[in-house]
């Protein structure tokens, strides 16, 4: 099933805050780069730029008891979630005030309290974790529904297949999200996948499947409610394709000599913050000085996160044995 048009409403319903967040992901992610080049960021980072409308689009259709399992590029899903862009990102530079007490990184970001089961570096991995919360909501006979991101590149990994298959033969109440970007790295979707409608994978195992314009966050608002619904109502999973670009590499050192300008110039020709922007601006909801207001909030957002996260301590030695597996050395 394709679905390409939002409900009438959705604009009006969810636009503004749609667009907000948007926004403070968009200057979130766009700061990355310089970050790594300052050294305060040791490893990698995967920024989701030009993908902002797959995270909030989801997200606006989950409840506070919903649960999301993330991937490597998880910042927008965290932030969407409802993270704090300061803790966020004093996490990505490995400091203490960080959600994980900077152990966990970019890659692993986990905030329980949001139901954030984590960012995770394993290709895939989120997929399994969703499903397993699932199955916990399912037998605690409860409502909570659980979403599982991630990329064309983790469709080849078989545990989307063994998890499909169960999620579908117990019914469980998860969403797997495929935000198909059409690059694995840097190996395009149409040379490493044979069926390249990701969609059709869910099909055969009896999963309601659905392709969605992932540069629309009102049309995949619209299609993970509809999903949503069905899970929370005992129908079991579905499969969410959104088809969208990240405008940046893969990660910050990436030569991006896999693809070329032209095609990266058509994908921000419909870029989804001056989309929803333009609809809201003709439906007589935004006005160009509101658009200011909110583009200078969204940067002084991530001012005073970059603050937050520059002012946050390096983790002390003697943190390496907190929270592991066995207590505290004198436990």
């Amino acid at each position: 099933m394709i679905m390409t048009e939002p409900p009438t409403d959705g604009l009006r319903e969810i636009g503004l805050q749609a667009l907000r967040m948007m926004m403070v992901i968009r200057r979130f992610e766009e700061r990355l780069p310089a970050y790594s080049a300052e050294k305060l960021i040791r490893g990698s980072t995967h920024p989701s730029v030009g993908m902002e409308a797959v995270a909030v689009g989801v997200s606006l259709a989950l409840e506070d008891q919903d649960c999301i399992a993330s991937n490597h590029r998880g910042h927008a899903h965290c932030l969407a979630r409802g993270a704090d862009p300061g803790r966020t990102l004093a996490e990505i530079f490995g400091r203490s005030g960080g959600y994980c007490g900077g152990k966990g990184g970019s890659m692993h970001i986990a905030v329980r309290e949001l139901g954030i089961l984590g960012t995770n570096g394993v290709v895939g991995a989120g997929i399994g974790l969703a499903t397993g919360a699932a199955l916990a909501s399912a037998l605690r006979g409860g409502k909570e529904v659980a979403v599982a991101y991630f990329g064309d590149g983790a469709s080849n990994q078989g545990i989307l297949a063994e998890s499909m298959n169960l999620a579908a033969v117990w019914k469980l109440p998860v969403i797997y999200v495929c935000e198909n970007n059409h690059y694995a790295q840097s190996s395009s979707i149409d040379d490493m996948v044979a069926q390249t409608q990701i969609s059709e994978r869910g099909k055969a195992y009896g999963v309601p499947s659905f392709d969605v314009d992932g540069m629309d966050v009102l049309a995949v608002n619209a299609v993970t409610r509809s999903a949503v619904q069905g899970a929370r109502s005992g129908g079991g999973p579905s499969l969410i394709v959104a088809d969208t670009y990240r405008y940046l590499g893969h990660m910050v050192s990436d030569t991006l000599i896999y693809r070329d300008a032209a095609e990266v110039e058509t994908w921000q020709r419909k870029d989804p913050i001056e989309r929803l922007a333009r609809a809201l601006q003709e439906a007589g909801l935004l006005t160009p000085d509101q658009r200011t207001a909110m583009e200078n909030a969204a940067r002084d957002t991530i001012d005073s996160a970059e603050r937050v996260a520059r002012s946050s301590p390096a983790p002390r030695v003697e943190d390496a044995f907190t929270n592991v597996y066995g207590g505290s050395p004198e436990a």
